[in-house]
């Protein structure tokens, strides 16, 4: 073959070569490089011929591309290579080249020069980069259930393998877990995520947390409208944006931006918001497969953040409902002071719950109780459980037999003809229930699986009552006891729940000594207490489970405000009964309510000697009201009922029912104890024969 025909061959070769084709010689200058590489960078290489290699990569990359050339130089051993050859955006951007550099021998065996043959492997490399990009997305965003933070790891992710800058707007509503609804009108946004590849870039024209507002005839308003995502390239003017958007228009264009990719937040067929994509300067403009990436994130994105929303929107839910579950308590007897904490957890409201409750006798009931589980259902179930307490409670049982009536009720609701759902089932609940009588000084308590209560005796270091620990609810059977420990005055009950106690990294033990080591500070303000406790015990703010902290004061009935009178079965007694009770008022200064009072008592007495047994007594309480109490030996209790004409009798009970605040029944182990109040409000009881006179009129 001539030489002539091996030179057109040559040149052929290098002209139409679909592959790379570089050429040094041995002092590493550019002899020959074929089109395919001039074609592909859009770069004229060819004016380069001549120039050593490290004026053909300028900077580091020529130093490591001249060492790899001498190498293959000295030892003749081929390398393979990945080159990453910068071009004009317009051009695509940077071209990835994989090759294999190869030493060159003339035919006596000489080096003549070091060759290279590349491949352009940018679609593929850039494909991969692409999965790596939705990989890192599928890992990264929605780390947490927060709204906010969804959309910033979306941006986050999106800057710089995608973008060089990235706004994301949610529909106003969002982040507060509502459903959106941009339909009729011009839907509300919220920038909700921004994020710049280089801090020099424009600042957004609306920082995260401002409200946004489009123009409807900007591709940003269509978007969201159309539901569909849009690749616009071109300068701001070409971006028809101007006209209807000037201060948006002049930040892009100082940016100098060519590319823009605004795509919806769509999940279920529900528009959440839209984010968009710019590109400037340096960057290569967009392309249809970058549209589909976007597009690809964006679903992604919007997953997330609508489970953030959801999740958003029950946590709101619980809340609201814990809320009323734990409406602040009624007052209690002044005999007590009461103050507490709730905290709910960081993943939301449980079932964690309290109450005080006023019960006659100046008496007070403090319960405390943790329902597995949170969320609404748990919440429900609290406040189911709240509710059939308060009303055992005022039945008058005892401790036991309310946990007892607590689990049978529990029990109940969970057998297999209930439904599963019913928020009622609430097995495995634990409660602490526990009533103070000031009269007496002493405290009943039982527990049902739950721990027990923290008391500070004055002078003395606080401890943890030794009460026996009956099963949660739920389990049916097994039956409930109730302690019975003597409280001083000015000492400190602490209830709680294990939330308050056992958060990470403490366990249980480290988390109750914490607890009595700061019920040990004296504090005479309730509320501080209950901080400093708090702040003692829980190592976060948002601990891990919810958390109840009910603290008590106790105040100790003196003889002053008691006065008690063991009577005889005998009628002739009720008229001294009444004399000594209107005696006892005059000495209390409560003279007004001695009409009242003087009915109940003879009402009373004469119903615990007609159809009770001794011992009979008769006793008054000043509290803030007054309470009148008439015990017998039997567990018979009058009922209340409307008297006929006829009838001789039957109309005491409705008397005092009409003039009293309440009256019930309480049973004891041996006797039952029949009660009435009156609120001491002197100011508001300035006509009460008149009052009276008014109730007794239609008998």
């Amino acid at each position: 073959m001539s030489s002539q025909t091996d030179e057109e061959l040559l040149a052929c070769l290098f002209e139409q070569a679909p592959i790379g084709l570089v050429v040094y010689d041995t002092r590493l200058r550019l002899v020959r490089v074929s089109a395919a590489v001039e074609r592909v960078s859009g770069v004229p290489i060819t004016r380069l011929l001549g120039r050593h290699v490290r004026e053909v990569y300028p900077g580091s990359d020529g130093e490591v591309v001249e060492e790899r050339l001498r190498s293959v130089l000295a030892d003749g051993v081929p390398r393979r290579t990945e080159h990453r050859i910068p071009t004009p955006a317009d051009a695509g951007g940077e071209r990835v080249w994989s090759g294999t550099t190869f030493r060159m021998t003339g035919a006596s065996g000489e080096v003549i020069g070091v060759g290279s043959i590349l491949v352009d492997k940018t679609s593929r490399t850039r494909a991969r980069e692409r999965l790596t990009l939705l990989k890192e997305a599928g890992e990264r965003i929605g780390s947490t259930l927060d709204v906010r933070r969804a959309a910033e790891e979306f941006a986050e992710v999106a800057v710089p393998q995608l973008a060089d800058f990235v706004a994301v707007d949610l529909l106003d509503g969002v982040e507060r877990g509502e459903e959106p609804s941009p339909a009729g009108g011009a839907p509300a946004l919220r920038r909700a995520a921004v994020r710049s590849a280089t801090p020099q870039a424009p600042q957004s024209l609306h920082p995260v947390g401002a409200a946004v507002a489009f123009h409807p005839a900007t591709p940003l308003a269509r978007c969201l409208a159309s539901g569909e995502a849009l690749l616009i390239k071109g300068t701001a003017g070409a971006l028809d944006w101007p006209a209807h958007d000037p201060a948006r228009a002049e930040r892009i264009t100082e940016a100098g931006v060519h590319s823009v990719v605004i795509v919806p937040l769509k999940t279920r067929d529900l528009t959440l918001g839209l984010v968009h994509f710019y590109r400037w300067r340096a960057s290569r403009p967009f392309e249809d497969d970058d549209l589909k990436l976007a597009q690809e994130l964006a679903a992604r994105a919007a997953v997330c953040v609508d489970n953030a929303r959801r999740y958003t929107r029950e946590r709101r839910a619980a809340l609201a409902l814990q809320d009323s579950v734990l409406q602040e308590p009624a007052p209690a007897h002044g005999s007590l002071a009461t103050a507490h904490r709730y905290l709910p957890a960081r993943t939301g409201a449980g079932g964690d719950w309290f109450d005080v409750i006023a019960l006659p006798g100046a008496r007070t009931a403090l319960v405390v109780g943790d329902v597995p589980g949170c969320g609404i259902d748990a919440v429900a179930r609290a406040g189911r459980l709240r509710t059939a307490v308060r009303t055992l409670a005022g039945m008058g049982l005892s401790p036991d037999e309310v946990l007892a009536h607590l689990d049978d009720t529990v029990s109940g609701a969970a057998e297999p003809e209930h439904d599963a759902r019913e928020p009622l089932a609430a097995i495995g609940a634990t409660c602490l229930f526990a009533i103070y009588d000031p009269v007496t000084g002493h405290c009943q308590m039982a527990s049902a699986g739950h721990l027990p209560p923290a008391v500070a005796r004055p002078g003395r270091p606080a401890a943890f009552a030794d009460i026996p620990t009956g099963p949660p609810l739920g389990l049916g059977g097994l039956p409930f006891e109730t302690a019975d420990i003597d409280l001083e005055a000015d000492s400190i009950l602490a209830l709680f729940t294990n939330g308050l106690v056992q958060q990470r990294p403490f366990d249980l033990d480290a988390g109750l000594d914490r607890l009595r080591l700061a019920l040990a500070e004296a504090a005479d303000d309730l509320e501080e207490l209950a901080d400093t406790t708090v702040d003692a015990t829980l190592a976060a703010s948002s601990p891990d489970d919810d958390a109840v902290l009910l603290l008590a004061r106790t105040r100790v009935l003196t003889a002053d405000d008691v006065a008690t009178w063991d009577l005889p079965s005998d009628p002739a007694v009720v008229s001294q009964a009444r004399a000594m009770a209107n005696r006892q008022l005059r000495e209390w200064d409560l003279t007004e309510l001695a009409l009242v009072t003087e009915l109940v008592v003879s009402e009373l007495v004469t119903n615990a000697i007609r159809y009770g047994r001794s011992p009979i007594q008769l006793r008054l309480i000043r509290d803030r009201v007054l309470t009148c109490e008439v015990s017998d030996g039997s567990s018979t209790s009058p009922h209340l009922r409307l008297a006929r004409d006829t009838d001789e009798g039957g109309r005491g009970l409705f008397m005092i029912a009409q003039l009293v605040d309440a009256w019930g029944t309480r049973y004891g182990p041996t006797d039952k104890t029949i009660w009435a109040e009156q609120t001491i409000r002197p100011a508001e009881l300035s006509s009460l024969g008149e009052a009276l006179m008014a109730a007794v009129e239609p008998l």
